[in-house]
């Protein structure tokens, strides 16, 4: 979302709990997606505006959110991928999601 620094200078904010009022722009929270935003100019169109728009909030928001995914590193050793098992009657799977061909 694109909001005021308080001299009158747009500034681009994350509203990361999806809340603010006004137009926003969606971003996967990846640095590939991000990197492909700002080559492509997207969160000016997105947001509206002509000019330059800083990403540097963004881009910190994107990073934590990246460290935070990490996989934690265990000490178990990998084992086979289990079969989930498959509620006949409801067409849910065991994990309660639908059954789908496109995995």
């Amino acid at each position: 979302m694109l909001s005021d620094d308080g001299a009158g200078d747009p500034v681009l904010v994350v509203d990361e709990r999806r809340r603010m009022p006004g137009r926003g722009a969606w971003l996967h929270p990846d640095q590939r997606c991000l990197e492909l935003a700002v080559r492509r100019r997207a969160f000016g169109r997105a947001l509206r505006h002509t000019g330059p728009l800083g990403v540097d909030v963004v881009e910190q928001v994107v990073t934590r959110l990246a460290v935070q995914d990490q996989p934690q590193h265990s000490t178990t050793v990998p084992g086979p991928t289990p079969v989930p098992t498959v509620d006949r009657e409801s067409g849910l799977e065991a994990d309660g999601y639908p059954m789908s061909t496109h995995r």
